[in-house]
Parts: structure tokens; C-alpha cells; sequence
């Protein structure tokens, strides 16, 4: 019999839709029922690819005992941390408050008044991992709100003084740091792993954010050690079982220092992040490797995380058969069966695969394991494609066709950093449709926007990350081809980001969302960068292409106030780092005049450059290009940095030969 979550449009609640637990969806229904039995809350938060998600639901969920010990003691809520990232903002800080690292499922008890008493994240049904056993833990804390209910409403009051000390920053150093966006830059090249790459030992992430810093210090610097270290990562990283090796896309994470074993999750801000990244190192390098990971990443998402219409799914399981990484892994004897013995022995030498193998019952993640001849390139191409047909015919992970607009708009930043690093003109369109999608499905009628869609339905409302991931996807959109619609969007939601977001600073959740315990900031970047991080980029783009001097003092009263901060924590302000670097450099703004294809034309030849301190338009579109006219008939470029302009120039040989000087 189905719960109340069989009518949601979350992959990730239909999926316990038929749990004998009485879950409810995060609403006033639950707390009102908890207040009126003057029972607790178990909250349970979590995603549709997380793999020890699913591990928690089949141990427990689905045991029909401990539903039964849920169902009485306790009333039960399920959310989407995807579609709902303000609950996961707020009641993971209640983990690390006690102490411990945060993480997928999520699991929080509270009041009926949504305060928070204990907290942590996955639990085993019998102790173990060094964590108390979930039924042990379940009478525990009911058996504490019968009879020791001020215990727990001590450890309530902990909790919101803890949040009040969230909102407290650290002053800016009284002796500032010298170029605070390049000694991060430094310290990321100087931490990157000398043999394997990548940030740290195990478990092993990605690090976008942290990446593109050292690129965009590298082109302003030219220091070698700043390049070394992000192309070891980026061959470490593409080389290794984090990346598809057959069907493209980047997984989540590395169980291990080598980037062998991955979690094999693929996310959507993951790939739209490292398409951007790879495509940017790109256009820095000119490494034709480069190219050929981030458009194997842009075929795998239109291939398989790509709605009818145009958006992109949200992501795609760890799991298919029950199994972790069933779908990814090999054997010899699988590789045989699709290639013959004599094209076997290649494929298996070129992507390590052995009797051994490196991953459970002796399957074999695929890596690059073989320096290979041209000719054996070449020949495992055609067998790549064999494997991958092959592949296909497995049963394939579940997808999340959750549509989320911020993680839409990290792909289309991606889509367009490719295009403009290769001229593809596939890249350009799928960015165009996928922004149409977000317009057509998750804008609000007042302009606004909606976190996510699926199935026909959009549903609640935009985070500031959306807003800010949007506004600066639709500003590259612009970039890539001078529609203005784009670039009167961006601005609309820049200043929807000023109007819904900002009181003495910004948050993470509209002033006029639903009310919750704690208005969080969110500032720190993470997985993928935050929504005040991103905010920047949109305010100080369009101040350079506007003029508006709220947008420059709304930046730099952010900037100010995350000073101290990211001085002391540059890996959790990477992004918001390369925003300072951004706004510090004097960023070039390049208008071109003349008639609209033209001027198309001529910023066609400046976007294979690598120019990450510039802003780029058609000159009838902003108030910068006032009065720039074309000479003699031609698409005419003016280059102004602080306001102080070049000579025009009417030769593309010319101008790129000028911008790659800055």
C-alpha cells in the first residue's frame, strides 16, 4: 500500500513510496499531527543517487519493524535535499555542531515546533560502523521525549544559540593578505597531490571550484607550478575510474587517493562544472586532450541526461540491480563475450581489466591503464564503441529527471564555455534549449524562478543560487551570440536577486519564502559554488556592462564581509576568491559596434581565447556603448578597462593579437 509521498513529483520520495513507514512530505500536515499527538519528528533527508541513501531505506525503511517503532513513536518526514537545499542547509549544521562530518541520508529528529534535538546520518538497523544501531537509537530518544524531555530541550537550546554563532564572521585580518585570490591559488597548486593529483587523500572530489582559481591565476601570473598542478589533476582525474572511460561524464567522487573506485554517481553541477573547466583549460592550453574529455561530457549528457525539450536531469544512480557500479564494471570474460579473444587482449590491456580486477568479485572499473600506439588508438576506438553498444543493453541506473534550475545553469556555463573553446555549434543550441526550458517551465509570473520541475510540474521556490547560477549562464548565452533576450533576463534576475535576497548582505532563501528556524547565508562554495559566490560574478558583470554603481557596492560589501573568512578558509571561498580576483583585476570590457552579425563575427574570433577577466557586447545593447559607432563600415571593437579606453580596432588578427596581452 503506497504512503503519501506515491503523489510527489520527487524521484527520490517516490522511491519510498511504498515503505511500510508513514512518511509524510516536509509540510504543515506533519507538524501539525506531531503536535497534536505530542510526538517527535525523524526527518529524513537525502537524494535519488545516493548510494548509502538506498542502503538506509532497504536495512530500515522497508523493515517492517522498525516502520512499525517509527510509525508509533515517532511522526515521519521525507525531503529531496535537491529540491529542498534550505532544510538540508539548516539542519546539516546540526550534525556538525555535535561534532561530526556532515552527509547523505540525513538524518535529524525534532520538535514539533522543527527545532532540532539530535542529529546525524546514516544508521545502521544493529550497531556497527562505530554508530548505534537505528532501532537502539530510535527507543532511545523516544523513551528520552516520555521521560527526559528537558534534556532534549537543552540540547534544543544548544542548537539555536550554535546557529546564532553561524551568522558571526571573522573580522578581516588588521594586516590584509597580499593578493588574497593568488596565495589561495598557491596553496591549492602547493596541497594538489604530486603523483595522482587532486586535492587530499581518500575520498578524493573533484574540486572544480578550487581548479578554475589556479587556471585564472595562472593566465594573469604565467607561473608554472600553477599549470602543473591543474593538468596533472585534469589527466589524473580523466585517466582514472572518476571518469567514464566508455560513455563520458565524471562521477562524484573517488573512494581512493588514485582515482580508480569511484562512487558512481554521475551528478549534473559536476559535469556542467568540469565541461567548464576542461573547456577552459582548453582554450589556455590548446591541448587537444582537453577537448576531447569535455565533448565526451557533453555527449553523455545529451545522451542520457537530457530531457525531450531540453533541460537536463538531475542526475544518475550509483546503483542498477541492487548492485553498486553494476553497470560500469568489467570482467575479462565480459569483455571477451563482446569483442573476441584478439580485440579483447587490447581493450583489456588499455583499460586494465583483469582476472583480479580492482573492484568487487574481481570486476574491473575502467581506467587508462596503457600508453598505446596510434594505431592501437585508433583500433580501440572502434572496440570502445562496441563495449559501449554493449553496455547499453545492461540495465541501466535510475535517473533522477528531477529539472533543477541552479544545476541547469551550470551546464548551460559549461555548454557555452565549450562552444566558445571549439566553434561547435551543437554546444550553443543545446545551451539555448535548455535555457528556453528553464523560461518556458520554471519562471515564475513575475519573473522569478522555480527550483525544480518534473512530470508537467514546477514546484518551490527559487534559492538564491538559482537566481545567481541563471543570471551569470544567461550572460554567457549572451556573450556566445548577442541575443539580448539573454542579457535582459540576466539582469532582471540580478535585480530579483537584490529585491528577494538581500537585507545587510545575502541569503540564501527569498525574504519572502516560507518561514524556517534559521535564515541561512550559505556562503561557502562547495560542491558546486554558492549562491553568494555566483551573485558576485552576476553584479560585478553587469556593473561593467551597465554602469550601475549599486551593483559595484552591493559586490564589494560582499567581498568586504567574507574577507576574514576566506582568508582563513580559501577552500571553502574558491569561488568567491576568483570573484575578488575578478573585480581586482579591472576587468577587460570589450563592445562591439557595427551591424549585429558582424559584430557577431568579430567576437567569434576572441572566444577560443582565455580571457577570464572580461566581459564582452554588441554595443546598441548596453549603456557602456553609447556613442561607439563602427568605422567605415565595419564591426569595430573599443577595449575599455576602468573606464579608460584603446583605440577601436577593426581587424580580428588585431584584436586578438591585442587580447592576448591582458
Amino acid at each position: 500500500m503506497s504512503n503519501r509521498l506515491a503523489n510527489e513529483t520527487s524521484p527520490y520520495l517516490r522511491q519510498h513510496a511504498e515503505n511500510p513507514v508513514d512518511w509524510y512530505p516536509w509540510g504543515e500536515e506533519a507538524f501539525r499531527r506531531a503536535l497534536e499527538e505530542d510526538k517527535p519528528v525523524h526527518l529524513s533527508l537525502g537524494y535519488a543517487a545516493c548510494h548509502w541513501c538506498h542502503v538506509m531505506t532497504h536495512e530500515s525503511f522497508e523493515d517492517p519493524q522498525l516502520a512499525r517503532l517509527l510509525n508509533e513513536h515517532f511522526v515521519n518526514i521525507k525531503v529531496d535535499r535537491q529540491e529542498r537545499p534550505d532544510l538540508d542547509e539548516i539542519y546539516q549544521k546540526v550534525v556538525q555542531m555535535q561534532g561530526q562530518g556532515g552527509g547523505w541520508p540525513l538524518t535529524v529528529f525534532l520538535t514539533p515546533q522543527r527545532e532540532p534535538f539530535f542529529a546525524g546520518t546514516y544508521f545502521p538497523p544493529q550497531a556497527g560502523y562505530g554508530r548505534p544501531g537505528f532501532a537502539e537509537l530510535l527507543r532511545g530518544l523516544s523513551d528520552a521525549w516520555r521521560n527526559n524531555r528537558a534534556a532534549l530541550q537543552g540540547n534544543v537550546a544548544l542548537f539555536l544559540k550554535g546557529y546564532q554563532a553561524l551568522d558571526a564572521l571573522p573580522p578581516p585580518d588588521a594586516a590584509p593578505q597580499q593578493d588574497p585570490p593568488a596565495a589561495a591559488a598557491h596553496l591549492f597548486a602547493a596541497r594538489t597531490d604530486p603523483q595522482y593529483g587532486g586535492l587530499g587523500q581518500a575520498p578524493k572530489f573533484p574540486n572544480p571550484a578550487c581548479y578554475d582559481l589556479v587556471l585564472r591565476l595562472y593566465q594573469r601570473l604565467g607561473e608554472p607550478q600553477l599549470l602543473s598542478s591543474l593538468e596533472l589533476t585534469l589527466e589524473r582525474m580523466a585517466a582514472g575510474g572518476l571518469y567514464d572511460q566508455l560513455g563520458g561524464g565524471f562521477a562524484r567522487y573517488c573512494v581512493d587517493q588514485h582515482w580508480t573506485v569511484p562512487h558512481f554517481e554521475k551528478m549534473l553541477y559536476d559535469n556542467g562544472q568540469l565541461v567548464k573547466l576542461y573547456a577552459d583549460a582548453y582554450r589556455a592550453t590548446g591541448k587537444p586532450a582537453w577537448r576531447a574529455v569535455f565533448e565526451e561530457t557533453i555527449g553523455y549528457v545529451l545522451r542520457d541526461l537530457t530531457h525531450p525539450e531540453g533541460g537536463f536531469y538531475a542526475s544518475e544512480d550509483a546503483d542498477s540491480e541492487g548492485e553498486e557500479g553494476r553497470f560500469y564494471v568489467w570482467t575479462p570474460a565480459q569483455v571477451q563475450a563482446v569483442l573476441g579473444d584478439a580485440d579483447a587482449a587490447l581493450a583489456c590491456r588499455a583499460y586494465g581489466v583483469s582476472a583480479a580486477g580492482n573492484f568487487e568479485h574481481g570486476a574491473t572499473v575502467l581506467q587508462r591503464a596503457a600508453v598505446l600506439s596510434a594505431e592501437e588508438q585508433a583500433r580501440l576506438s572502434r572496440l570502445r564503441a562496441k563495449l559501449l553498444a554493449a553496455r547499453a543493453r545492461r540495465v541501466r541506473p535510475g535517473c533522477d529527471e528531477n529539472i533543477l534550475t541552479g544545476w541547469n545553469a551550470l551546464m548551460i556555463q559549461g555548454l557555452c564555455a565549450a562552444y566558445q573553446a571549439s566553434g561547435t555549434q551543437g554546444h550553443l543550441d543545446a545551451a539555448r534549449r535548455a535555457a528556453d526550458f528553464l523560461e518556458a517551465h520554471l519562471s515564475t509570473p513575475e519573473g522569478g524562478l522555480y527550483r525544480a520541475w518534473r512530470e508537467g510540474r514546477a514546484k518551490v521556490a527559487g534559492f538564491l543560487e538559482d537566481y545567481a547560477f541563471l543570471a551569470n549562464a544567461l550572460l554567457d548565452l549572451y556573450e556566445c551570440a548577442f541575443e539580448r533576450r539573454h542579457l535582459e533576463r540576466a539582469s532582471r534576475l540580478v535585480e530579483l536577486i537584490l529585491a528577494k535576497f538581500w537585507d545587510d548582505g545575502l541569503y540564501f532563501t527569498p525574504s519572502d519564502g516560507e518561514p524556517l528556524l534559521h535564515r541561512p547565508r550559505a556562503a561557502h562554495d562547495g560542491a558546486w559554488p554558492s549562491g553568494t559566490s555566483s551573485s558576485l560574478f552576476a553584479l560585478l558583470r553587469l556593473f561593467e556592462l551597465s554602469g550601475c554603481e549599486l551593483y559595484r557596492e552591493r559586490a564589494e560589501q560582499v567581498l568586504a564581509m567574507y574577507r576574514g573568512a576566506a582568508a582563513q578558509d580559501p577552500f571553502g571561498f574558491a569561488h568567491l576568491l576568483a570573484a575578488q580576483d575578478f573585480a581586482e583585476r579591472g576587468p577587460l570590457a570589450i563592445v562591439i559596434a557595427g551591424e549585429r552579425g558582424a559584430a557577431r563575427a568579430l567576437a567569434r574570433s576572441l572566444q577560443p581565447l582565455y580571457l577570464p577577466a572580461r566581459v564582452l557586447a554588441f554595443a546598441e545593447d548596453v549603456p557602456i556603448g553609447a556613442g561607439r559607432q563602427p568605422l567605415a563600415g565595419q564591426a569595430t571593437a573599443y577595449l575599455c578597462r576602468n573606464r579608460t579606453c584603446e583605440a577601436p580596432l577593426t581587424s580580428a588578427a588585431a584584436l586578438v593579437e591585442r587580447c592576448r596581452r591582458t
